[in-house]
Formats: structure tokens, C-alpha cells, sequence
């Protein structure tokens, strides 16, 4: 999970029936970050971040959809990677049925892996439709998560809509506009959202409505902003992306090649204040605007450590599309924001 702190009146912000895009991003702890080594005086910001707690695998136990204990039987594909493997544990401890098949590499097909104390048969490329067709026969209330790679987005949101699969999907990159088209000529029931985390996105619409609400409210102001991510990530943050378009509304001039970005495990522990163990996995971000005088300051931050918050804005939505699919909604597309507004996330 984590903190983020929006100082102005939350009063002022009201939730509108508008669609938004948000991009992807990816224990107690206070520490102190130097946004900038440039400034006469530099400048410390103060983080406050939560760590996950670790998640306790409950046993599985199949419930009609209606109870308030769940069963909703889920199909995690991907299940060997990083974010597979946190959906697995968030989604037992949830109470869902995590079946034990999942979609994976070639080099995967046929193996059987262990996760979350259960046993996984994963299957390749070649017979993913009649695997999959069979899983649904096996359970038909079956969601499916997809965590896989952008290459694959549009070929497996394909595949979900010709089984006929509800789905999930936090994978980013492929043609979004394709993989709306495609759920939008099928009868398939759809999150989409390449940010799953919930408290995340919530920031993001608060920054989005301020920004249309109060544009140029910031005018004449600096902006400096510091991103860190772990060191497998090369590009920026498309979070911080969105952060910063509301705040060239609200009539701050930025370009985004100011971004100070951080990938060096050693500044995320000295100067970030990263903890060791989330160096593999983090997504700390600090945006610090100033007055053209000087006198006037406001600090925003969203910091993360690990995946539990992803994973736990996944198992969300899972639950919040199995309720759709029950009550047959007319609305059959989704994206995090409905299930926000849903209001009744665990």
C-alpha cells in the first residue's frame, strides 16, 4: 500500500460520471529524500510509505457468487512471474478459487510449479484455446487475470473473447484501442486498466479533477519531480506521466525530459530511502512545487513497496466483475475508476 498526500481540501474534489485513462506504474517506514543537488539549498521531502503485510494463504473453498465469502474460481495466468505470483496469494487469501492451470512461456509447457503452497500445470502457447475451453467446462463462473507481456495483450484478450472468458487485464502496452474493439464485439465482461493499484488510481482521479475543476491554479509555479523504480524498468513512469499533464493544466510548465529519474540501487537506499528488500520491486514518486517567490511550497508523494497493492487491486476487481457478470449489467467494459466508485473494495 501506500500514502499519498494531496494537500488541499478533499471537499473541493467530486467524483464525475468521466471516463479517465491512467498509465501503468509499478514497513512502516519515514525517511528523507534530496529531490535536487542543484538548488542553493537543498531541498528533503519526507516519505511515508506502509509496508504490505505478508499474505496468509486461507483454504479454498468453492461458494455461490451471491455469499460474502467467495469462491470465484480465478485463472491466473503468467503465474510464474512476479506479479502472477502476488495475485495468487492475494486472491487465497480473499477466499477465491485459484485454479491450478495457468498460461506460460514454451519453455514452461508441461511443467508443474508450486506457488502459494498449490500445485500449477502450466501450458504453452500451442493448445491455449482447448485448455482453456476446458477450464471454463470445469468452471463456468471462471475470470481470468492476465499479467503476461505487452506482445501478447491483444492475441490473448482475443482468445478470452472466442472461449467467452470474463477477464482481467493488468498487463500494459499492445493496441488499447484494438482490445477495447475486441471485448466491445464479443458478450465478454472486461477490466481494463494497466494501473490496478486502487489507492493509485484514486490519487491520479483527485489530480485529474483538480485539474479541470481549478486549471492554471499553479501558474508561475516550479515544478521538480523524482521518480525511482526499480532497475529493470528504462523507461518513465507513466504514472508520473499523468501526474505531470494534470499539473501542466493547473498551469505549471514542465516537459517530462526534467524527470529526475532514480535506477541506481545505491541512491534508492541513500538518497531515496528505499528498503533493501523492495529494490527488486518499488515505485516511489515526489513531486515538490514552489512559488515564483519562493514562499509558498506543496509536496506530493505516492510511494510503493513491493506489488501487494497491484495485487490487491486485482483481486477487487475480479470480485467487482463477478458481481457484473451475476447481475448481468448492460455495461460489460470496466476500468478501475467503476471499480472505485463500486465502493465496496475490502
Amino acid at each position: 500500500m501506500a500514502i499519498s498526500l494531496l494537500k488541499i481540501p478533499t471537499s473541493l474534489l467530486r467524483i464525475q460520471n468521466n471516463e479517465l485513462t491512467f498509465f501503468s506504474g509499478e514497513g512502516s517506514a519515514r525517511s528523507s529524500v534530496l529531490i535536487s543537488q542543484n538548488r542553493r539549498r537543498s531541498r528533503y521531502f519526507p516519505i511515508v510509505s506502509m509496508a504490505a503485510t505478508p499474505v496468509q494463504t486461507f483454504l479454498e473453498k468453492t461458494t455461490p457468487l451471491s455469499t460474502h465469502h467467495t469462491g470465484v474460481p480465478l485463472m491466473v495466468n503468467a503465474c510464474t512471474g512476479k506479479m502472477g505470483k502476488a495475485v495468487i496469494q492475494a486472491a487465497q487469501a480473499a477466499g477465491l478459487h485459484v485454479v491450478p492451470v495457468s498460461f506460460g512461456l514454451e519453455e514452461e509447457s508441461g511443467k508443474t510449479f508450486q506457488i502459494g503452497g498449490n500445485d500449477f500445470l502450466v501450458h504453452g502457447p500451442s493448445d491455449r484455446e482447448s485448455v482453456l475451453a476446458s477450464v471454463l467446462d470445469k468452471y463456468p463462473n471462471l475470470i481470468v487475470v492476465d499479467y503476461t507481456a505487452p506482445t501478447a495483450v491483444n492475441a490473448n484478450a482475443e482468445l478470452y473473447c472466442k472461449v467467452g472468458v470474463p477477464f482481467v487485464m493488468g498487463t500494459t502496452g499492445g493496441d488499447r484501442e484494438l482490445l477495447r474493439k475486441t471485448v466491445e464485439d464479443s458478450n465478454v465482461y472486461a477490466v481494463i486498466s494497466p494501473q490496478m493499484g486502487k489507492q493509485v488510481v484514486a490519487f491520479l482521479a483527485a489530480m485529474e479533477i483538480m485539474a479541470e475543476q481549478f486549471p492554471g491554479a499553479f501558474s508561475g509555479y516550479s515544478l521538480q519531480v523524482l521518480e525511482s523504480h526499480q532497475a529493470s524498468k528504462a523507461d518513465v513512469s507513466g504514472t508520473a506521466k499523468a501526474v505531470i499533464s494534470c499539473f501542466n493544466k493547473l498551469g505549471v510548465s514542465f516537459n517530462m525530459d526534467e524527470i529526475q529519474l532514480i535506477r541506481d540501487p545505491k541512491e534508492q537506499l541513500e538518497m531515496v530511502g528505499v528498503p533493501e528488500e523492495h529494490l527488486s520491486g518499488h515505485a516511489f514518486h515526489m513531486y515538490h512545487l514552489q512559488s515564483p517567490d519562493g514562499t509558498v511550497s506543496f509536496e506530493f508523494q505516492h510511494n510503493v513497496c513491493g506489488r501487494s497493492i497491484y495485487a490487491e487491486g486485482t483481486v477487487d476487481a475480479a470480485l467487482f466483475l463477478a458481481k457484473k457478470i451475476e447481475s448481468k449489467d448492460h455495461k460489460r467494459i470496466y476500468n478501475m475508476i467503476d471499480v472505485l466508485r463500486e465502493g465496496n473494495m475490502r
